[in-house]
């Protein structure tokens, strides 16, 4: 299939998920077809150890609507979304984990929705999980708001116009969250079209959060300084 007819892609963010790849791909893949708009699945395993990267090639060799791109090295979630960035050929992009706690229906609710907006971001109305949990995203959130100021509410699935990226130079680099935040501020400064809608998200059924916990946090907050950094240069040569 041309790339160029491409409606949608789902980049499927994979690290040490064997025990869920499979049915998250499946269910990702049923919903996509319900849509009845062309679609590529494009996994992006992040240096996984644990037999997932040989599963996704299976899971592409089973249907060439599905991609897998290998990172030699474990990059974190900054790497994937940069690898999903330059490599999603759809029209419209998003990002989903390949752990299963976003349902894929969320798809349902956002492709629509992209045909009157250029970037949609989800949050969660009620945050589940246990206090130190919710504290994390809790203080996380807030440093976000100190440090780079109003910003759209987002947690967890965003979907665009690839067309967006096209119009944004981003200069984040590192592991973590940095890389999304500056394409959601960025985009935000530009006059395009964006709304939050509420999602939900499902307990995980294998294995354990690899991005809600202290470390994470602590790394996230570091680029989010840099960041700041970069946005604030930005402004300064504009005004100079």
């Amino acid at each position: 299939m041309s790339t160029s007819l491409l409606d949608l892609t789902v980049v499927l963010m994979l690290y040490n998920e064997q025990a869920t790849l499979k049915e998250v791909t499946a269910e990702l893949s049923a919903v996509l077809d319900s849509l009845g708009r062309p679609w590529e699945l494009l996994i992006v395993d992040d240096g996984s150890t644990d037999g997932s990267a040989n599963m996704a090639d299976d899971l592409a060799k089973s249907d060439s609507r599905i991609r897998v791109i290998h990172h030699q090295t474990n990059g974190g979630l900054g790497a994937v979304y940069r690898t999903g960035f330059n490599s999603g050929r759809g029209c419209h992009v998003t990002f989903f984990p390949a752990d299963g706690q976003f349902p894929a229906h969320i798809l349902q609710i956002f492709r629509p929705a992209m045909d009157d907006t250029d970037l949609v971001l989800g949050y969660l109305p009620v945050r589940p999980g246990a206090w130190m949990s919710r504290t994390l995203s809790a203080t996380e959130r807030l440093m976000y708001h100190a440090l780079l100021g109003p910003m759209p509410r987002f947690q967890g699935i965003m979907m665009f116009r690839r067309e967006l990226l096209n119009q944004l130079t981003l200069r984040s680099d590192g592991r973590g969250w940095a890389i999304v935040m500056e394409f959601i501020l960025r985009a935000c400064r530009k006059p395009c079209r964006v709304i939050s809608l509420p999602t939900v998200v499902r307990p995980r059924t294998a294995g354990r959060s690899k991005v809600n916990n202290v470390r994470t946090v602590t790394a996230n907050l570091l680029q989010i300084v840099q960041l700041r950094r970069l946005l604030k240069a930005d402004r300064a040569t504009a005004s100079g």
